[in-house]
């Protein structure tokens, strides 16, 4: 029986009630995680977010000449600076960008890049070359060395599937969906059963892991509360039970979680504010609910896409392109827009060409915020100055 149809049978991807099989009691609690007070929430936006309509050029001409079907008006931009304003709908980016707390960083893609959905994911979330396959993630690299033994709730995706990025040799890190649902209760009568082969201390590892983890998320929840309104939406609900887990000392060093919709084939405009506006609002709650509870200078929050989109409009929407911005927020990040604006006058082959490799940015992650030598976990970019 393999790690995924283990979690499929225990409800782990659904967050659902677990039922423990008898050989678990035999196993102790395992301490939980403590390596400092930082920890790196992530959202990831999936489809391929339009970078040049998020985060906008509005002073080049290029950028109206290329989108004359769904460029957005010089009036409508906000927080303007140096050629660069935000979508209307991240009104409160602005806000954080002008409270100093949201370091922008321009131009971020990799070497040879590919455009399909599943594999650009996958070569950010194992931080790959283009031509390199990794079966772990780099966050999940990075939690089988820094975790003594393994630790359950090192790392927490808030998901209905597991994460690339987070998985590793050991269970370091756990999927929720629900964590209202994800809770453990005995039963005599229903017993997982399990055939008797060479992978069952795998599987008791990995039931284990799941066990010790939801008792500690539960611990974690009865010592918060949210003191500020989210939105009712799927990424506004997710983040609120981060904001609370942080608060209530879970001791995870990361958080993953992500955003869909981004794949704007047609009808652009509208589908991009909707998603835009969930962004905004969801973000601004968190940073909000941490900044209330003096946490934002230990939570460092990045946001990015697989991608980003042609230059050239298509008529209603962009097809898969190549780099786009990152957005980091909190960590006492130095507030900076890092890298030069979107060169729109020479593109390769229609795309905008990367400037920042997302590795120097996971480098820089892992090294000031961390305090881990990213070449350990097979990273050789140098870490990206400025971000902190």
């Amino acid at each position: 029986m393999n790690r995924r149809n283990f979690l499929t049978l225990t409800g782990t991807f659904t967050g659902g009630t677990l039922l423990l099989p008898d050989f678990l009691h035999a196993f102790g609690a395992q301490t939980n995680l403590v390596v400092g007070e930082q920890c790196l929430v992530f959202i990831q936006l999936n489809g391929g977010n339009d970078g040049l309509n998020t985060f906008i050029p509005f002073e080049n001409p290029f950028y109206y000449d290329l989108r004359p079907k769904i460029a957005l008006d010089k009036s409508n931009v906000i927080s303007r600076n140096k050629g660069m304003a935000f979508h209307p709908s991240l009104k409160d980016f602005a806000n954080i960008q002008q409270n100093g707390d949201l370091t922008i960083i321009q131009n971020v893609g990799y070497p040879e890049p590919n455009r399909s959905h599943f594999r650009s994911q996958e070569i950010w979330q194992t931080a790959s070359d283009s031509n390199q396959y990794f079966s772990n993630g780099w966050l999940g690299r990075y939690l089988d060395l820094q975790c003594d033994g393994h630790q359950p709730t090192a790392g927490v995706n808030f998901d209905s599937i597991d994460n690339l990025s987070l998985k590793g040799n050991e269970p370091n890190s756990v999927t929720v969906k629900d964590p209202n649902r994800f809770k453990m209760r005995d039963s005599v009568d229903d017993i997982v059963k399990l055939s008797d082969n060479p992978q069952l201390d795998f599987v008791r590892k990995i039931a284990n892991s799941v066990t010790e983890g939801s008792d500690e998320i539960q611990k974690a929840l009865a010592k918060s509360t949210s003191e500020v309104t989210y939105p009712k939406t799927a990424l506004g609900k997710n983040l609120e039970w981060i904001a609370r887990l942080i608060k209530g000392n879970l001791n995870s060093k990361i958080y993953y979680t992500s955003q869909g919709g981004y794949d704007t084939h047609d009808n652009q405009l509208n589908i991009q504010q909707r998603n835009l506006t969930e962004l905004n609002d969801a973000v601004y709650s968190f940073y909000n609910e941490l900044k209330k509870a003096n946490l934002m200078q230990n939570v460092t929050l990045v946001i990015f896409s697989e991608f980003g989109r042609r230059v050239k409009d298509n008529g209603n929407g962009t097809d898969h392109g190549t780099a786009a911005p990152m957005f980091i927020i909190g960590g006492n990040n130095q507030g900076k827009i890092i890298g030069n604006s979107p060169n729109l006058a020479d593109l390769d082959n229609g795309d905008l060409k990367y400037e920042i490799d997302f590795r120097s940015v996971y480098a820089s992650l892992l090294k000031t915020k961390m305090n881990f030598d990213h070449t350990k976990i097979g990273i050789k970019n140098n870490p990206l100055n400025g971000i902190f």
